[in-house]
This record gives structure tokens, C-alpha cells and sequence, in this order.
């Protein structure tokens, strides 16, 4: 996929002690439902999730998930673009449920189901998904003042990741992220094999699929306009403009949507079913 370069200069700010930065995007072979056939452009392979939907508070509900998508348990997984995972990735993230800390922002309930479809789309239990993303000002951990605003700066809010259960399922609680100039609102993903934990983190490994996460924009733009998030003022990036996202719906990794109360501020659960392959 071109335009796979985030449009951000990497900022000098030290690194912080956990953490160093990662050397890059490691792209991987992909399987189809279990057969041979090798995606073009070093791609990924996600299956989607529940056709839950997401209500907004006008009461309009969003489907995030497209009509070619099928469930993992028919051994059909949906291609999703390995992408590159910009310059605030950093590696060492904590083992952790819960990555909000103090941030400020509406909850989001996320639920991803791992599964490999070189074994015929089965559980992947065992891997490490790690999420990562700006808060409601813009800023990443780590790099804090790359949006223009001064906060402190921690090097891990926002950041962490869960071990996937036999069924391939692990639940991260975030917020939903802000936003920043030339890129629509989005989440970070790495899927880990075979990392050794330790007691809060982890070590080892390896890196089968990086990707990212993206939201529907109705949704998005009513979440943008409400406080704490107005407190942001860059302009924001719509997800139709966005040089990463490449209109496939789940198959880009938009995520399935579904509202935890009638106001936007109460938040939302969202979930994805992301298929790696282990060969």
C-alpha cells in the first residue's frame, strides 16, 4: 500500500528508561483462510469481529463492519494492510489491562480476538497485543510536545498491552484518542509471539503484524467536538483524508463500534478479530 509514512518528524526528547525505540516495520507472509496465497505489498490478514453497531448520540448507528466480512469460526479472514508504526512507537510496553492512567477522555472497551490463519483461522492463545495511541491533546507518552502542548510526560500513558486467552481474546481499557495535523484518529498495534513476561513487562519475542486502528468518522467528529477533546485546536484530519487509511473498512482496521450509553461521553466498547499468521 503507498502513502504508508506517517507525516511526523521524530522530536529529540530522551527516551524514557523502559523503553527505546523500535527499529522499524517487520512485514510478513500471509495465508487466506489456510491456503497459499501470498498478499502483495507485505500485508497482514484481519478478520472482523461482531456486527455489533455504534450509536452516536443523534441516535444514527454505524456498522464498522463490511458485508465481505465473515467470522474467523468459517476459516475466511479479511486482508488488512500491515502499516508502518510511525515514529512514536517504543518498545518494552507495559503488561497491563487498564493503559489510561490519569488521561482525560471518554472510555473505549476494546476486545480483539487473535487468530491464525495458517491453522485454519484457530485461536491464537499465548501473544501479546500491544496498543498505543495519542491522549485527548494530541500527544503520545514519550514525546510529548510533538502536538504543541505542554503536559507531563511519563514515556506510558496510553501504552500497554494483554496475553491473548486459548480462545485469542484479550481486552484493553483505553480513551478514545485525539487528534493530531495530518493524520485522522487512530491506535497503534503490534501482535508479539513467544515474548517472555516479567513482572510488569515483557522481553523477547517477535513481531508478526503491526497495524492500525480507526474509527468512524460521524462518531469521531461528535467525540472531537465535546470536552475535554476541544481543548485540542490543531486542525483535525478527516478519515477519508487520511495517508494511511485506504477506505477497506475493517479490512484497514476499522473497528466495530458499540455505544456504552446514550451520550458519546459514556463511551464504547469496540472490537476486531485480527488474523496473523504464525508460519
Amino acid at each position: 500500500m503507498t502513502g504508508n509514512t506517517e507525516h511526523h518528524s521524530e522530536h529529540s526528547e530522551q527516551q524514557p528508561s523502559r523503553h527505546r525505540r523500535d527499529p522499524g516495520v517487520r512485514r510478513r507472509r500471509v495465508l487466506i483462510g489456510g491456503g497459499a496465497v501470498a498478499a502483495v505489498g507485505g500485508l497482514a490478514v484481519a478478520g472482523l469481529a461482531s456486527a455489533d453497531t455504534a450509536t452516536s448520540e443523534s441516535g444514527t448507528s454505524t456498522t464498522a463492519a463490511t458485508e465481505a466480512s465473515t467470522s474467523a469460526t468459517d476459516g475466511v479472514c479479511v486482508l488488512n494492510a500491515e502499516v508502518t508504526e510511525g515514529p512514536y512507537s517504543l518498545e518494552g510496553a507495559l503488561v497491563r489491562e487498564d493503559i489510561r492512567e490519569d488521561k482525560e477522555g471518554f472510555e473505549v472497551q476494546y476486545t480483539f480476538t487473535v487468530v491464525d490463519v495458517s491453522n485454519d483461522c484457530a485461536p491464537l492463545g499465548g501473544a501479546l497485543l500491544e496498543i498505543w495511541h495519542c491522549d485527548h491533546l494530541g500527544e503520545y507518552s514519550g514525546f510529548v510536545g510533538g502536538n504543541g502542548h505542554e503536559e507531563e510526560d511519563n514515556g506510558t500513558f496510553l501504552r500497554g498491552g494483554q496475553m491473548t486467552d486459548d480462545s485469542g481474546q484479550c481486552s484493553i481499557t483505553s480513551i478514545w484518542p485525539g487528534h493530531y495535523v495530518s493524520r485522522a484518529v487512530h491506535v497503534h498495534m503490534r501482535v508479539h509471539t513467544d515474548v517472555t513476561l516479567t513482572d510488569d513487562s515483557y522481553t523477547g519475542g517477535e513481531i508478526i503484524h503491526t497495524g492500525q486502528l480507526f474509527f468512524d468518522q460521524d462518531i469521531n467528529t461528535e467525540i472531537q467536538a465535546t470536552s475535554p477533546y476541544t481543548a485540542n485546536t490543531t486542525r483535525e484530519t478527516l478519515l477519508e483524508d487520511d495517508g494511511i487509511y485506504d477506505d477497506g473498512g475493517a479490512s484497514s482496521g476499522l473497528l466495530t463500534l458499540t455505544a456504552l450509553g446514550d451520550s458519546v461521553s459514556d463511551g464504547y466498547k469496540a472490537t476486531l478479530t485480527v488474523g496473523v499468521s504464525t508460519d
